[in-house]
């Protein structure tokens, strides 16, 4: 039985392709083994421009149609990890870290506060844009770029959060044998108070949750699921003292500057100071609309300072600069 079932909800939208047919993420990409369980996962290295090391997950528990993830979150792909390969990671990463982050900023959002990743720096005469808070002998090369490797290591790519308990075990193991942060990317479906309190027992540190829409006719359009418990998450991730970060996708004629000062409103009131990125969509899996103009990135910039929010960023600035 789904887990989400067993604790009164509705399932996620959750079927993911393994080649032959469709089955629930957490049948195709979780496994269990006696007390050992192991998660498919696609590749995990230091990522840019979040400046921390990822480990990408395959099968989610939504089936959103503008997936940026989908080779691997909609279709079983990767190999095997126990939470004592994910810890042999982790204990390897913490060998190259550069930068020792403050818990408060154990988010994606203040990655881009240390370096931008040109790595002019490094490479040539440092950059006026450049923040300027490093030495160029924190800065180092990995497959997405230039940057700092910060104590952080990060669950992305695909969700299940409903079955927390991969992510608790590599937690406590993290925690005990390394000074690693931990953050989870997520849509927030499978963050149910248990779940969330299992995570918070285990060390968890950080979420950064992926509101997709503030309408839920939309939401279950683009994603398969309500939002209605999405919403609420925010307010229970911060009552248990989880460090929180937000960002929403700005699609024309899905998610526009409407939505994303209702989601604004709604984190201004749990606390004015929660990150909030607001990333530029580009078309991808199956979605064909087109990207943000400039214009409409920055009206939806200005509504949510305007409501109150302090903490606000645009996201994949490469898709405005044309």
């Amino acid at each position: 039985m789904c887990n989400l079932e067993k604790q009164g909800y509705k399932r996620g939208s959750c079927l993911t392709n393994t080649g032959k047919k469709l089955i629930p993420a957490c049948k195709s990409t979780l496994q269990q083994e006696d007390e050992t369980v192991a998660r498919l996962i696609k590749s995990a290295h230091l990522s840019r421009p979040e400046h921390y090391f990822s480990v990408y997950q395959s099968g989610c528990n939504l089936s959103c149609k503008k997936c940026h993830s989908y080779e691997f979150s909609q279709f079983a792909d990767g190999d095997w990890f126990a939470p004592q390969q994910v810890l042999n990671l982790a204990t390897s990463y913490q060998l190259l870290v550069t930068y020792k982050e403050k818990r408060e900023k154990v988010t994606a959002f203040h990655g881009s506060d240390l370096c931008r990743c040109c790595g002019r720096c490094v490479t040539d005469v440092r950059s006026q844009h450049c923040p300027a808070v490093l030495d160029p002998t924190q800065i180092i090369l990995s497959p997405q770029g230039w940057g700092p490797a910060r104590n952080i290591l990060g669950f992305t790519g695909g969700d299940v959060t409903c079955c927390p308990e991969f992510y608790a075990e590599c937690t406590r193991l993290i925690k005990k044998e390394t000074d690693l942060y931990v953050l989870i990317e997520t849509n927030g479906y499978g963050l149910t108070p248990d779940n969330l309190d299992i995570l918070k027992r285990a060390g968890v540190d950080s979420f950064w949750l992926d509101i997709k829409a503030f309408n839920d006719k939309v939401h279950k359009e683009l994603t398969g699921v309500s939002n209605e418990r999405i919403l609420e998450v925010p307010q229970k991730i911060k009552d248990l003292g989880f460090v929180l970060e937000v960002l929403s996708l700005y699609i024309p004629q899905w998610v526009e500057t409407d939505q994303i000062q209702k989601i604004a409103e709604l984190l201004v009131k749990i606390d004015p100071e929660i990150p909030f990125t607001i990333l530029a969509y580009f078309p991808a899996y199956k979605m064909t609309v087109r990207s943000p103009t400039f214009d409409e990135m920055a009206d939806a910039y200005d509504a949510a300072k305007k409501v109150g929010l302090q903490n606000v960023k645009i996201g994949n600035l490469g898709v405005l600069s044309k």
